[in-house]
């Protein structure tokens, strides 16, 4: 399916900008995407592709039946926005206030839409299913999705995500570990408050909240493995109710983000070691709430060579790198990969709008690269059907860089269910 060039492109461009800048213009929150859902409907109508959804707060499932027999393909999209208001003065910003799209989802499912278009057009040698999943960035709308029968029959899936960490036209792919395990905490400091001139008299809640946010680095700069990433962030602090008064309370809101499991354990177990201790140093309560958030991307070995030929398929030898270390963010597409194999990639959108990123609320989508991810979806079904069929193991095209074949050789295998074992196999 050559659909990269120059006359391809020029047709899909108009449309898909439509759709991204609609998206973008109309926003919903996590679980609120009524409006979204319907216009991905109506678009999967014009198609005439069926489709499920389950109402407000679930997502859209399609599905492109072309041979009962066949291997299927699910492609994913994220359908939710962010909460803030935008500022990027562009003519398409949102008009929901207090919601935007400030992580390039918009761009995700009207490329997958176009996909669609494409594999209607030109029907692929398999079934694809086409995903649009609610709640990625708060709640994990994957779990519900897959509640949904989104995975039923499926033998592969693949994801992806843009990112203006890396240049326009390029494609980021590996095996194993992609993106971090992520965690929150909560620290409740509880002292003893009084008078701003009398502190022999109290336990100040804000002084422990200074001494613990301090500590709490030296898990990471002085306990963690330098060559295993691991991040501590303290987001939210909230003390004190006038410049006078000492507190008696204070709350300290964070997050834990590790790829290894020894890191996370030793993390978790240092948290509550240095709150206990400080308890103890300052005179005080400190009780801990640490909640498990997102599992880490783990993608297995087949798919990522589906995606790295369909990449280069697409996009050319020159533009397909392997990465040398995960992101340390996190993504519920996790979810779906303990179910099946598949793969997340990245997509090059970079250079960013007047330097605003992801969660930014000037972030806006680089339309230079807006042909990128239809023209890599389509791809995808086509490339994965002679591998999946194919008994012999596929060798992976980054092993040929010894540096990120060491690094594979390290990194963890994710919690699989049999069918995605297989894959690694």
């Amino acid at each position: 399916m050559a659909i990269a060039d120059g006359s391809r492109r020029s047709e899909i461009l108009p449309h898909v900008v439509q759709l991204r800048r609609w998206f973008h213009q109309h926003p919903e929150l996590s679980y609120q995407e009524k409006d979204t859902a319907q216009h991905i409907m109506q678009e999967l109508d014009r198609l005439q592709i069926p489709y499920r959804y389950g109402g407000v707060g679930r997502g859209v499932i399609a599905r492109l039946t072309v041979d009962n027999a066949a291997p299927t393909i699910a492609l994913r999209a994220d359908m939710d926005a962010l909460p803030g208001n935008e500022t990027t003065g562009v003519d398409y910003a949102s008009v929901n206030e207090g919601a935007m799209h400030a992580c390039g989802h918009g761009a995700h499912m009207a490329m997958l839409l176009e996909a669609a278009r494409l594999l209607v057009e030109t029907p692929p040698a398999n079934n694809v299913v086409f995903i649009f999943q609610p709640g990625e960035e708060k709640g994990g709308g994957s779990r519900t999705i897959i509640e949904d029968g989104a995975l039923q029959g499926v033998d592969a899936i693949f994801a992806g995500h843009v990112s203006h960490e890396y240049e326009t036209g390029s494609v980021m792919v590996t095996a194993g570990t992609v993106t971090a395990q992520s965690d929150g905490f909560v620290l409740q400091i509880r002292g003893k408050g009084g008078h701003g001139a009398r502190p022999h008299e109290t336990t100040d809640a804000v002084v422990i909240a200074g001494f613990m946010i301090v500590a709490l680095q030296t898990l990471i700069s002085r306990e963690s493995n330098p060559l295993h990433p691991s991040v501590v962030t303290i987001g939210a602090v909230h003390a004190g109710t006038a410049g006078n008064v000492i507190a008696e309370e204070a709350t300290l809101r964070g997050s834990i983000r590790t790829t290894r499991d020894e890191s996370r354990n030793h993390i978790h177990a240092g948290i509550r070691r240095m709150a206990d201790a400080a308890a103890l140093l300052h005179n005080a309560r400190i009780s801990v709430q640490i909640s498990e958030g997102y599992p880490p991307v783990v993608n297995t070995r087949r798919e990522a060579t589906i995606a790295w030929q369909a990449a280069e398929k697409v996009y050319g030898v020159d533009h397909v790198f392997g990465m040398e270390f995960p992101s340390m963010g996190s993504e519920d597409f996790a979810f779906m990969l303990r179910e099946r194999p598949g793969c997340y990639v990245w997509l090059g959108n970079g250079p960013a709008r007047d330097g605003a990123l992801h969660h930014n609320t000037r972030y806006d989508f680089n339309d230079d690269a807006r042909w990128m991810r239809e023209a890599l979806m389509p791809s995808l079904p086509e490339t994965a059907v002679v591998m999946i069929a194919s008994r012999e193991p596929p060798t992976p095209a980054w092993t040929a860089d010894p540096g990120l074949r060491s690094l594979l050789s390290e990194m963890p295998l994710p919690n699989l269910s049999a069918d995605a074992a297989k894959a690694l196999l």
